[in-house]
């Protein structure tokens, strides 16, 4: 018969088990082994692939718009391939107000880039967090 020490003990262990058993969320580091199709390397045992994977739009290459609110600032530039002398001045772009500029952000994932995953529970679907900065 189990005194009441013994029986805490068993109800204990069976709760861990369970916990563990029901694969909750868990955070697990990659690395890209190739961008079309996406695959992760994680360990030996397991790469995952784009079917299981979800990739946020920061992550990508993508476009925004952005706005300059100050008739101020302006932006500098030269001629690629004409280097700027003493006898020339860099010409000088000014934003008006309220215009909206596309501009496109390059952050796809690339091979090689080590990732920060998160595995939903029970373990079938992975989230990139974001890329890990060595």
């Amino acid at each position: 018969m189990l005194n009441t020490t013994d029986f805490v003990r068993v109800i204990k262990k069976i709760s861990l088990e369970t916990f563990i058993n029901s694969k909750p969320a868990d955070i697990l580091y990659g690395s890209i082994l190739s961008v079309k199709p996406l695959k992760i390397f994680i360990d030996q045992k397991m790469i995952l692939t784009e079917g299981f994977i979800t990739v946020p739009k920061h992550l990508t290459d993508y476009e925004v718009e952005i706005s300059f609110n100050d008739p101020d600032i302006k932006q500098k530039y030269t001629t690629w391939d004409i280097g700027e002398t003493i006898e020339s001045s860099p010409s000088k772009i000014s934003f008006k107000d309220k215009v909206k500029h596309k501009i496109t952000v390059y952050n796809s994932l690339k091979v090689g880039e080590k990732v920060i995953l998160l595995r939903q529970q029970g373990g079938q679907k992975y989230l990139v967090v974001d890329k890990v900065v060595m």
